[in-house]
């Protein structure tokens, strides 16, 4: 059967991150979240998957080649130019990348689906498959509800009684919502959905698609499913999953290394004197890490392959990507630390280098700058505000 990733957005609501990782290719726990929906697709027997790709496509591209290693087919459909020698971006939209593929060479022979490629789930696409033609429909979108005060962060979909989509709400207040079920992101569709979409221009499913279904009158329909979702399309959502996958709230990740202590899993030779180390899980760290004497690390914390937290240092409830180097008393709190950036939970950002700050956050592969005449301690304190 087949199926279709969407991963050509540039994930803005995800910078910096996004700035040199692709948001496929965001790790949850040292693994692209990309290669969970392989993993699932494969397993409902979902086997030839299209891709459509244009920021930073080599880095998808490069990781995932063919598929074979993942047990599927994969192939790509690039959105962009070449401008002096590089590749330049611009995506056509979500129902534009499709129609794109479609237009190619007619792809989508039969009923297939279509993921957003940000988001872990566990969802029986099989059941869902069923439902989609049980209905008749063209078009089906996977709801899934959520409380209703969780509402407001979320595209909400307005369904009669026999599920037929009806109307839908971008983000409504608690008090105006008319439904508690939201768009997943994940869709099935009949190859007639092409006839509602143009060719060669920036067409979206959920701005644009979606309401020429409702207003056409085609079949088109909403199921609600109960399964695990972990949406990861802004910085808070992924401080938030990582959090989760830790704590054993998310049970679709399985925290990889082996555990020393309690709580506390690690990759290969991390360099690390545990006796001489305040260390409470849960608690990841990647393989070629070193954590010196003094050091402090709390969970739920993530510490990526090859980092270097110095002594007197404070790790606590923070993701630290890889190659990071946090200097002697630095303190992250509720902190993500991705490059050149100091990030908190709701997003904003520091630039270590424009702030002149990478005398406490750099890149272990460069050498540690001496530190300005200033108290550590004092400058340190910025980053747990």
């Amino acid at each position: 059967m087949k199926a279709m990733i969407l991963a050509a957005g540039k994930g803005t609501r995800v910078r910096p991150i996004t700035y040199t990782t692709p948001k496929p290719m965001i790790p949850i726990l040292q693994k692209p979240v990309m290669e969970f929906l392989l993993e699932l697709l494969r397993q409902h027997g979902f086997d030839q998957i299209m891709v459509n790709v244009s920021h930073l496509a080599n880095e998808i591209e490069g990781y995932f080649r063919d598929g074979q290693r993942f047990g599927v087919e994969l192939a790509y459909s690039f959105e962009g130019h070449i401008v002096d020698g590089e590749l330049v971006g611009k995506a056509r939209g979500s129902a534009g990348g499709m129609r794109k593929i479609q237009d190619f060479y007619p792809f989508f022979d039969d009923t297939f689906v279509v993921l957003c490629g940000d988001a872990l789930i566990d969802l029986d696409l099989t059941e869902a498959v069923r439902q989609h033609k049980e209905k008749g429909a063209i078009a089906t979108i996977v709801m899934k509800s959520v409380p209703i005060k969780q509402v407001p962060s979320y595209g909400v979909v307005v369904t009669d009684s026999d599920g037929r989509v009806k109307s839908f709400q971008e983000k409504p207040k608690v008090e105006e919502a008319l439904s508690t079920d939201i768009n997943t992101g994940i869709y099935v569709f009949e190859p007639e959905i092409f006839d509602y979409i143009p060719s060669g221009q920036e067409f979206d499913i959920g701005g644009d698609l979606f309401p020429k279904l409702v207003e056409a009158g085609a079949p088109f329909y909403g199921i609600s499913m109960d399964f695990e979702w972990v949406d990861i399309g802004k910085v808070p959502d992924y401080w938030q999953a990582i959090q989760d996958v830790l704590t054993g709230k998310v049970n679709l990740v399985t925290i990889p290394g082996y555990e020393v202590q309690p709580g506390v899993f690690v990759g290969m030779n991390v360099k690390a004197n545990w006796d001489k180390i305040n260390i409470q899980g849960p608690v990841y760290i990647g393989g070629m890490t070193e954590i010196e004497d003094g050091a402090t690390i709390l969970g739920p914390s993530m510490i990526g392959p090859n980092c270097s937290i110095c002594s007197n240092a404070i790790v606590d409830r923070s993701v630290i990507f890889e190659y990071s180097r946090i200097g002697s008393g630095v303190r992250l709190v509720d902190k993500l630390v991705f490059g050149r950036y100091c990030v908190d939970k709701t997003g904003a950002s520091i630039d270590m280098q424009a702030a002149a700050l990478n005398w406490l956050i750099t890149d272990t592969r460069q050498a540690f700058p001496d530190p300005p005449p200033i108290e550590h301690h004092e400058i340190a304190e910025l980053l747990s505000q």
